[in-house]
């Protein structure tokens, strides 16, 4: 059932990779950069992890923890693009704020802050080189999941208190919410049980999660320009 289910996610997320890579490609991936990068990374770590993931349960030990260094290592390279991909979005949405640039500096600087003190608590030094890092990884991942999902919460306050909605970075940047949400909460659920089971389930849960914010994505890139081209319309004078 497990192995099934893993399978499935794992073709339903590739779809809908390419899905939103294939509407990026039409002529918005320019707009939406750094969301077409991260796509990008996440659909090849993905399929960089298919093989050793469906052989970890009947694989050696060596061969478990070549698969933890290759996940952990993919976990880096997606936090890093996801934290730029919200910051582009802080960007985009306070273009009608000032001064845009000492906000987004604050944005940058509390993140760059938060990630290292966070890195300082969690960093676990007994962790042997080659072992897998993922002791204090996931609580990490946790504690960065939760500041993105507070910087998401006010990014969306920002594009609901707007006059004029940007309804693509709506969606996009809610679909981001429920990743981060499910993410944070997730692991530190997963953090607090022994059970295989509840692990497996949990784990699922994030999985349906990130798939939903892929949905979410696809959706919102779907939209006509139009739809939220004017949110950036200068106001007509015409009386």
């Amino acid at each position: 059932m497990q192995l099934a289910f893993q399978i499935g996610a794992y073709l339903v997320g590739l779809s809908l990779q390419l899905a939103i890579l294939v509407v990026l490609l039409r002529g918005q991936w320019k707009r939406y950069a750094f969301l077409f990068l991260y796509v990008i990374a996440d659909f090849l770590t993905t399929v960089s992890e298919i093989e050793p993931s469906l052989g970890h349960s009947t694989g050696t030990l060596a061969e478990r923890q070549a698969f933890a260094k290759l996940y952990w290592l993919n976990e880096r390279i997606l936090q890093v693009l996801i934290f730029l991909l919200v910051v582009s979005l802080v960007y985009r949405a306070t273009e009608r704020l000032q001064p845009r640039r000492t906000l987004l500096l604050i944005v940058i600087a509390g993140t760059l802050l938060f990630a290292g003190i966070s890195l300082l608590l969690r960093f676990d030094p007994h962790v042997l080189p080659g072992r897998s890092p993922g002791r204090w990884m996931m609580p990490w991942t946790g504690d960065l999941n939760f500041f993105a999902a507070l910087l998401d919460l006010g990014l969306w306050a920002v594009l609901i208190g707007a006059r004029k909605k940007d309804y693509k970075l709506l969606m996009i940047s809610g679909g981001l919410g429920i990743q981060f949400t499910a993410g944070a909460i997730g692991w530190a659920l997963r953090q607090m049980t022994l059970s295989p089971m509840w692990s497996t389930i949990l784990g699922a849960g994030i999985t349906l999660a990130n798939m939903g914010c892929l949905y979410i994505w696809w959706q919102a890139l779907l939209l006509p320009v139009t739809v939220s081209a004017t949110a950036s319309r200068p106001a007509s004078n015409n009386t």
